[in-house]
């Protein structure tokens, strides 16, 4: 089994977007990407922008070679979207790509925004997802759905996805370690490798009893599997990286990022978002230009490298 993680906020984007292959499959899941709009009242610095046009280029180039795609739940940093704005992925790009692929899905239960996007990736393809609930096809199985976070009024949810060869792992998506049942399920998969989101440790909401329950969720998942990938909702703050290696010193186990599994440098631009304008200024009017395609980020591709002195 290959894995390979594509974009999450370790390497630069929103998303918890990975291509495994086996023998048998080539599987994509969660083909998203996403810049947050606005953080510390900023929009997406051009070089997030370039970072994010690199994965999306391998994003469209997985969905290529994959025989099954896997949409965990549909929000916009996991799936392709009809009306994307410039930091996200069309459908347009992929619709025509790959029209045996089979698209596996989270179809029940949809919140009213989800099943315009179901329906919208549905026509855009001109088939049925696939309900992936319960099933099993070869390597692949699909649990859930488990709560997107904590257990809420809203009932978002999410599946779980399992790919079995040598060895298991485990996509777990948005669970953020809120909900005990969802990390309960993840460890009755008996799981040696776990690629699941962290606690979003930046947003108000997050309690101390939210904080208690995010840390013994995540003791237990690390201390009952092989590697723990943590990522995506924990790393939109630098805070999330010292949580990750407090974890990993407590419990003794094998806890990363996503970068860190792939043997790249640690890249959290949304939570380094003021020290990017204020090492690479951006002028007013960037971003509609941007949008408009008066603009390109190679300026910013090109002075990133000697910001962070690193070759990318």
């Amino acid at each position: 089994m290959e894995i390979e993680i594509i974009g999450t906020e370790s390497l630069g984007v929103r998303g918890l977007c990975c291509f495994i292959k086996t023998k048998s499959k080539n599987i994509l899941i969660d083909p998203g990407i996403a810049l947050g709009f606005l953080r510390y009242g900023l929009p997406p610095h051009p070089f997030q922008i370039a970072i994010c046009e690199r994965i999306r280029k391998r994003i469209v180039k997985a969905w290529l070679e994959a025989s099954d795609i896997v949409f965990s739940h549909f929000h916009g940093d996991h799936v392709p979207l009809e009306n994307a704005n410039p930091y996200q992925l069309n459908i347009d790009k992929v619709k025509e790509l790959n029209p045996a692929v089979k698209i596996w899905a989270k179809l029940s239960p949809l919140s009213p925004t989800e099943k315009i996007r179901a329906d919208s990736i549905s026509f855009s393809f001109g088939k049925e997802l696939i309900s992936a609930e319960g099933k099993e096809t070869g390597p692949l199985s699909f649990f859930g759905p488990v709560p997107h976070g904590e257990e809420r009024n809203n009932g978002e949810k999410v599946i779980i996805t399992r790919i079995k060869e040598e060895s298991v792992f485990v996509h777990a998506s948005d669970l953020q370690l809120l909900n005990e049942g969802a990390v309960s399920k993840v460890l009755s998969l008996n799981p040696d490798i776990v690629l699941v989101s962290g606690p979003p440790l930046y947003l108000s909401k997050m309690s101390n009893k939210l904080f208690e329950i995010a840390w013994a969720n995540a003791l237990r998942l690390s201390k009952n599997v092989k590697t723990l990938i943590l990522d995506h909702h924990l790393l939109r703050n630098c805070e999330g990286i010292e949580w990750l290696e407090r974890l990993s010193s407590k419990s003794e186990k094998q806890v990363i990022c996503g970068a860190d599994f792939m043997k790249k440098p640690r890249l959290l631009l949304e939570a380094r978002r003021r020290e990017l304008y204020d090492n690479m200024p951006v002028p007013d009017g960037w971003h509609d230009a941007y949008a408009a395609g008066r603009v390109d980020t190679l300026t910013y591709w090109d002075m990133a490298q000697n910001f962070f002195k690193l070759t990318i």
